[in-house]
């Protein structure tokens, strides 16, 4: 009993932040649509994708114990994803709007940061969320230079639910324009050992509470 418990607790847990990691970067494609705010968009939409796939993929790496599944899990958010955007391809968006599949080869990294260290937790904590926090952000750009032209896709397209805080006052060409991706690196590297330690001890709390 306590085996088939532990056994669903796991897969509920696998789609539980599953889902919610990609509920959280579905958008990660929109600072194409916010013209005014794009470089700080695109910093805020890094970091958060690369806080989601550290949560998750430590968790299920963990969990497993074994090397790939990291990538694996990053496989699930992007079909996820892939899923969800659909629906606005269907609503008459352009097919670059999709977003491409920026988390597996962040995910890459931690896997090989896992086997490399043989399986060495803290090591994946801090090597795994220095590596995944300063890559994610570089790969993200992937998503920029793949639309041919943003700024005419954003007025051609233009995102009809724009949130009241997002509305630009007026142009903010100067913010966090020097380098968004080293902004994004940089906040994700620091942030991203705390998620990581977040997602393996999730393993832990699971295993503790199944016990208790």
């Amino acid at each position: 009993l306590m085996v088939w418990l532990r056994r669903c607790t796991h897969y509920l847990f696998i789609v539980v932040v599953a889902v919610n990691s990609t509920l959280l970067t579905i958008n990660a494609g929109d600072y194409i649509f916010y013209t005014d705010w794009a470089w700080t968009s695109y910093t805020v939409f890094s970091i958060s994708q690369t806080l989601m796939l550290l949560v998750g993929a430590c968790y299920y790496l963990t969990f497993t114990g074994v090397p790939g599944t990291a990538t694996y899990y990053a496989l699930i958010m992007t079909v996820y994803t892939w899923i969800a955007k659909a629906a606005w391809f269907s609503l008459g968006y352009p097919y670059d709007f999709i977003v491409t599949p920026v988390w597996l080869p962040s995910a890459m990294l931690l896997d090989l940061v896992y086997w490399a260290t043989k399986k060495n937790k803290h090591s994946l904590i801090l090597f795994g969320g220095v590596l995944v926090g300063m890559s994610l952000p570089l790969f993200n750009m992937v998503n920029l230079i793949t639309v041919a032209d943003p700024l005419e896709t954003a007025f051609r397209y233009p995102r009809p639910t724009l949130p009241p805080y997002m509305t630009p006052i007026e142009p903010q060409v100067g913010k966090f324009y020097n380098s968004p991706v080293a902004l994004g690196a940089g906040a994700g590297a620091v942030l991203g050992c705390t998620m990581a330690a977040l997602g393996v001890k999730l393993n832990t709390w699971t295993y503790r509470w199944m016990a208790a």
